[in-house]
């Protein structure tokens, strides 16, 4: 039940005939990890929180560097140095004091990404390297949740969601591994993405609207253009191939 100051918060949310009271009891009850406390990781959680998920944990391993600073939008110049967890959450329990927010300083790993999931109804990728997205792909696929995949590059952005069983999920779009590397990245174009990531999960636990399923979004910042592209579930997916039977979702 959402109590008094609850109400008045999140007024403007549940005047939405699609949100309403019931909707919002269903964003306090939801539980969601998200994957980077950086530039993608700062406006998901941000609006996250601000929407009233119930609880978040943010897993980073990185500290606040000044170089971080034109997109991280939740660590300030007093920050470097500090934990990007720390850091983050901070703000975000000054952002919202009603909901539960667990900062876990930690590198995902193929060993701990599972127990790091455990307990949680959905997985936002916040990550800025493509081994630790399919980590946290196949992990999500394994235990059967929600996982909302977005990416960033100079003014452009990329934006899927995955319902594992359902859908395609991120391995069906790609087999191959990139090596780590330092990419270019304006602010506003994990600000753009992050925010449609938020939109997707909002939407996802409340029951509305057109979720990003079996396509991808592709944002190019200088044309100011939105492309989506049809993805098709791989039924030999090596990490969803063996969840049959399931359906092609949307």
């Amino acid at each position: 039940m959402l109590d008094t100051k609850e109400l008045v918060r999140y007024d403007r949310q549940i005047l939405i005939p699609e949100i309403g009271e019931s909707g919002q009891e269903r964003l306090k009850n939801a539980k969601v990890f998200i994957a980077g406390a950086g530039g993608l990781g700062s406006p998901i959680s941000i609006y996250l929180a601000a929407a009233g998920i119930g609880r978040i944990r943010l897993v980073d391993c990185d500290t606040v560097d000044a170089s971080n600073l034109n997109r991280q939008v939740l660590h300030w110049e007093k920050d470097v140095g500090r934990k990007k967890v720390e850091s983050a959450c901070e703000k975000l329990k000054d952002l919202n004091p009603h909901i539960s927010i667990e900062p876990v300083c930690d590198v995902i790993t193929a060993s701990n990404v599972s127990k790091l999931i455990e307990g949680f109804d959905a997985v936002v990728d916040a990550m800025d390297n493509l081994e630790t997205r399919f980590l946290l792909n196949k992990a999500a696929v394994d235990r059967q949740i929600p996982f909302f995949h977005g990416a960033v590059r100079g003014f452009e952005g990329r934006v899927m969601t995955i319902l594992p069983g359902k859908t395609a999920c991120l391995r069906c779009m790609r087999k191959e591994t990139l090596p780590p590397e330092k990419f270019p990245v304006i602010g506003v174009a994990p600000a753009l993405i992050g925010t449609i990531q938020a939109t997707e999960v909002v939407k996802y636990f409340v029951g509305v609207g057109r979720l990003l399923t079996n396509r991808i979004l592709l944002y190019d910042g200088l044309d100011c253009r939105f492309t989506e592209f049809q993805v098709r579930r791989d039924p030999n997916c090596d990490h969803c191939g063996h969840l049959k039977g399931r359906g092609q979702g949307e």
